[in-house]
C-alpha cells in the first residue's frame, strides 16, 4: 500500500528541472543521487507519460556524497545535460567518486573542465541550497518525496500509484 496524504503540490519555478509534456500530470520528485530508494522511484517514473520536476534534497548528514553529487547534476546543467548526467547516475549508483563524474561527463559529450569549474561556484552551492530550503519548507524530509494530484507520497512510488498520476486520478489519502 502507498503511503500518501493530502497536500498541495509545489508550484513548478524557474529554477526546476522539468520535462515532459506542458499537459501531463505533474510530479514534483524531491531525491538526491545516492539515495537507493530514490533511483528506484527515478525508474518506476521514467517511461511515465508525466511531467516530471526534480529538485535535490540532498543532505549530507544523511548520505556524504549527495551534495557533491547534486553540485555536479548542476554543472552538468550548465551544459545543458541535467536529465541525461541524472539517468547515468542512478543507472550506475556505485560509481560517484570524481574520477565516475569525470569519466560520465567525457561520455555524455560534457566539457570536463567547465563542469569543474561550474560544480565549485557560488551559484550552483546556493542553487541545490535553495531547492534543500524550498524541500524543508513543502515539508519533504525523506528521500524521495512526491507531490502529484494533491498527494505526498515518500518513498518509490508503486506502479499503480503511478498510473493513477497518469490518468490524472486521485487515489485515496490517508492521514
Amino acid at each position: 500500500m502507498d503511503d500518501l496524504r493530502s497536500a498541495p503540490v509545489p508550484p513548478v519555478g524557474p529554477d526546476d528541472h522539468v520535462r515532459g509534456a506542458e499537459g501531463a500530470p505533474l510530479v514534483v520528485m524531491y531525491a538526491d543521487f545516492t539515495c537507493p530508494r530514490c533511483a528506484v522511484a527515478w525508474e518506476r517514473l521514467q517511461d511515465a507519460r508525466l511531467r516530471l520536476v526534480f529538485r535535490h534534497l540532498a543532505l549530507k548528514a544523511k548520505h556524504p556524497r549527495a551534495v557533491a553529487l547534486a553540485h555536479a547534476a548542476e554543472a552538468a546543467a550548465c551544459q545543458n545535460r541535467f536529465w541525461a548526467f541524472a539517468a547515468a547516475v542512478y543507472a550506475e549508483p556505485a560509481r560517484t567518486e570524481d574520477p565516475d563524474l569525470w569519466r560520465r561527463c567525457a561520455t555524455l559529450g560534457l566539457d570536463v573542465d567547465a563542469f569543474q569549474r561550474d560544480r565549485r561556484t557560488d551559484g550552483v552551492a546556493e542553487r541545490v541550497r535553495g531547492h534543500v530550503r524550498d524541500a524543508l519548507r513543502a515539508g519533504a524530509t525523506v528521500t524521495p518525496t512526491l507531490y502529484a494530484g494533491g498527494q505526498v507520497h515518500t518513498g518509490p512510488p508503486s506502479a499503480d500509484l503511478v498510473a493513477a498520476w497518469v490518468a490524472g486520478q486521485g487515489v485515496q489519502a490517508t492521514g
